[in-house]
């Protein structure tokens, strides 16, 4: 009869080890909460001038039924439109850039420790580096109206270019 009582409480954590989300799985769902119309301000390390202070606007948008998050970002008088794709590729979260400079970098991403981040790592590339490429991204969830966006880009000569935006919902 003693081990008929225990049955519940064993059921219990058989049932929280199977639905817990994977790492994976839990950092896509906090980017999708970041899902609408965003605009901002760009910094930049080195400093550059073309970049430092310019305004964009950013979107968000959950697509493919759930199963992925389009990123898209403008800024007023440049001719580019970089979309980023977020999407689970089995147990790990996967983003490709697909750059202005005409190349596709895929990245994998893990939590932060503190759960506040989204942190995404090279992986591989698709194309030249001719024009350089993306390298490292973090998305940081301030509230559910604010976040900011780093972005590491590798020009050419290996140099690293550092953008940092601060983000508001615009909607």
């Amino acid at each position: 009869m003693k081990h008929l009582r225990a049955l519940p409480v064993a059921l219990l954590a058989l049932s929280a080890v199977v639905f817990a989300q994977s790492d994976a799985q839990t950092s896509f769902a906090k980017l999708k909460a970041l899902a609408g119309s965003w605009e901002g301000h760009v910094t930049t390390v080195p400093r550059d001038p073309e970049m430092e202070g310019r305004a964009v606007q950013a979107t968000l948008r959950v697509t493919s039924m759930g199963n992925a998050l389009m990123h898209e970002m403008r800024g007023p008088g440049r001719p580019d439109d970089p979309i980023t794709m977020v999407y689970l590729d089995g147990d790990r979260l996967l983003l490709t850039h697909y750059c202005d400079a005409g190349n596709r970098p895929r990245m994998t991403g893990k939590m932060s420790p503190d759960g506040k981040a989204v942190e995404f790592t090279f992986l591989d590339l698709a194309g030249g580096t001719q024009y350089g490429h993306m390298d490292h991204a973090v998305f940081t969830v301030i509230d559910a109206n604010h976040h900011t966006e780093d972005w590491t880009y590798i020009a050419p000569g290996d140099k690293p270019v550092h953008a940092h935006i601060e983000l508001h919902r615009s909607e």
